[in-house]
């Protein structure tokens, strides 16, 4: 039986460009390269049929500071479009209306997890008429995909499903029922029901736009989980003292009920001492490096020891760390002054140097990771091309058996520290001065940020669909870093 799916000569894929925030807040720079990418591919031979998918965190809601809550809904067409006519991000979609606006260009919007007010009929409204103009013929070359059922169409006779990649990711599940339900309350100008945000947006919103607002790498700084949050509790280790309990915040991804219990479990339970929260945040690396320390033998760091056996006490049981030599002094001497005998600068150095060896992040087909075989895993195998994005990192990987897995990447900046910036003292202090500055413009102009603009291309070429891994130019033009030609 026919799917009568769509079908294309060529289909182009870009995702995480997270337009969205004030200068200074906005982490996607490249906005003029991809006005170009996407002008080249509307001038692309019209006899052949073009479809570019925008597959998901299209816009970043939940970097603009005027939404207070979890989720834009009752002026959401207002904050989107207050988004796409920044002047940061309006050559985007000024290309992005010359395409669609285009003979056999299609465009089609995948929602993601920082995006989800794009499943508001509404917000599709206010980008239909912003993207068409007047030419209303071009209303059908715009698709709208927001109910988790990502984007399946056929080239070249292969069969080609695009999906965010959120929907295999507890943290950041989007649950579509609520969504659709507060979509129709809204077109119905009904009460809105509250809204349950998933773990990863309470996430963002309680914590790490904070951080983000003082250390602007937090979202950059690749691997997340040892070198990000390494580096953070490195430069500012009090900031633990403002984190939530992560344990707290509860996957989105389990029913009502089942979300409902755990999180009355967790709130009945011992409140953690700051010293399990340390461990908790500090992942396996730092974790490994704080309990590897030698025992203190002067008097000035048993009064430390002390200190840190207090962490989490009842106040008036013994001396806070706060009291005495704060807590933030606490954790710089405790991770880094005891093991090392070296300044927090050479400490860290040292730390990044082995929290990055070996680190796949930026090896493009590097094998699958436990986000890409979820995402696999969770498609039908009749698809012969998979493509996500949400992982920030891309990937193009030949699965064998005739299916390829490709991620898109991302276009936002992202921070690569090399071996070459730590391999000494004076090769990391420009780094660590960043770092320490923490703003954007320190970023940009320490030449920190990776140049790693990417698509995924699927095309026919010799009377067979084959996928590509583009790395797109600054003037918009693209090359190939990876072409994979699956064999069934």
């Amino acid at each position: 039986m026919s799917d009568h799916l769509p079908a294309f000569h060529d289909l182009y894929v870009i995702s995480d460009l997270h337009m969205g925030g004030e200068p200074g807040f906005q982490i996607l720079r490249e906005t003029e390269r991809l006005a170009g990418f996407i002008r080249r591919l509307a001038g692309e031979p019209l006899t052949r049929r073009v479809a570019l998918v925008l597959n998901g965190d299209v816009i970043d809601t939940l970097a603009e500071a005027r939404v207070k809550g979890y989720v834009a809904m009752l002026d959401a067409v207002d904050v989107v479009a207050a988004i796409i006519d920044r002047s940061a991000f309006k050559p985007v979609w000024d290309s992005l209306a010359e395409f669609v606006q285009t003979e056999n260009r299609h465009l089609m919007i995948v929602i993601g997890n920082h995006d989800v007010e794009l499943a508001l009929p509404a917000v599709q409204r206010m980008l239909a008429a912003r993207l068409i103009g007047d030419k209303p013929a071009a209303r059908a070359q715009l698709e709208f995909s927001t109910t988790g059922g990502g984007y399946p169409c056929t080239v070249g006779g292969a069969r080609v499903f695009c999906t965010h990649g959120n929907e295999t990711d507890a943290w950041n599940f989007n649950s579509y029922e609520e969504l659709a339900r507060l979509g129709r309350r809204v077109e119905l100008g009904r009460t809105l029901e509250e809204w349950h945000p998933n773990a990863g947006t309470r996430l963002v919103k309680e914590v790490m736009n904070e951080v983000k607002r003082r250390f602007a790498w937090i979202d950059l700084l690749k691997p997340e989980k040892s070198a990000a949050f390494g580096t953070l509790l490195a430069l500012d280790p009090g900031r633990i003292r403002k984190l939530p309990d992560v344990a707290t915040i509860v996957p989105a991804a389990l029913d009502t009920r089942e979300r409902d219990r755990r999180l009355n479990e967790q709130l009945a339970a011992k409140p953690l001492s700051d010293s399990e929260r340390l461990d908790q945040l500090l992942g396996p690396n730092l974790r490994a490096l704080r309990h590897a320390a030698p025992r203190p033998t002067t008097s000035a760091e048993a009064m430390l020891l002390s200190a840190e056996d207090a962490l989490g006490a009842p106040p008036g049981t013994t001396a806070q760390p706060e009291e005495t030599l704060g807590t933030g002094q606490y954790i710089i001497d405790r991770l880094f002054g005891w093991i090392t005998k070296v300044s927090k600068e050479e400490a860290l150095r040292k730390a990044l140097l082995d929290w990055l060896e070996d680190d796949p992040s930026f090896d493009w087909h590097f094998g699958k990771n436990k986000d890409d075989r979820q995402i696999i895993d969770s498609v039908g195998t009749n698809f012969r091309f998979i493509i996500a994005g949400h992982t920030h990192l891309a990937r193009a990987i030949d699965l064998g058996g005739g299916r390829a897995y490709f991620n898109s990447g991302t276009w936002i900046r992202l921070m690569k520290l090399t071996q070459a910036m730590l391999s000494d003292d004076d090769a990391f202090k420009p780094v660590y001065a960043a770092l320490a500055d923490g703003t954007m413009d320190s970023l940009d102009n320490g030449g920190f940020i990776k140049d790693c603009t990417t698509a995924v291309c699927i095309r026919v070429e010799d009377d067979k669909p084959v996928g590509k891994l583009l790395v797109v130019n600054g003037d918009g033009s693209a090359q190939h870093d990876k072409t994979i030609d699956p064999k069934a």
